[in-house]
């Protein structure tokens, strides 16, 4: 599974052919969430509260490079890799 970004600490990865909805998903240490690209809710898991407010913040600025590494991924490309948060 490529990480696209990486910051604090935090993983941010997707799977290649992964399930619909597109989403990504965001590792910090022992804990996982899956985070829906287009509504930013969490589909699955949990994070540390201010792990998960860095995730939400860096996928807000990010949606649109998202979307594009999923659709990526959907065909078995590489994603490409997105900034990590300030």
């Amino acid at each position: 599974m490529p990480i696209i970004s990486s910051f604090y600490g935090i993983l941010i990865r997707m799977y290649f052919a992964d399930h619909a909805p597109p989403h990504f998903h965001a590792v910090y240490g022992e804990s996982e969430a899956l985070i829906d690209i287009r509504t930013l809710e969490v589909i699955e898991g949990q994070l540390p509260r201010r792990a998960m407010v860095f995730v939400l913040e860096w996928a807000a600025l990010h949606r649109a490079e998202l979307q594009e590494d999923w659709d990526l991924c959907a065909t078995r490309k590489p994603p490409h890799p997105i900034e990590p948060l300030d």
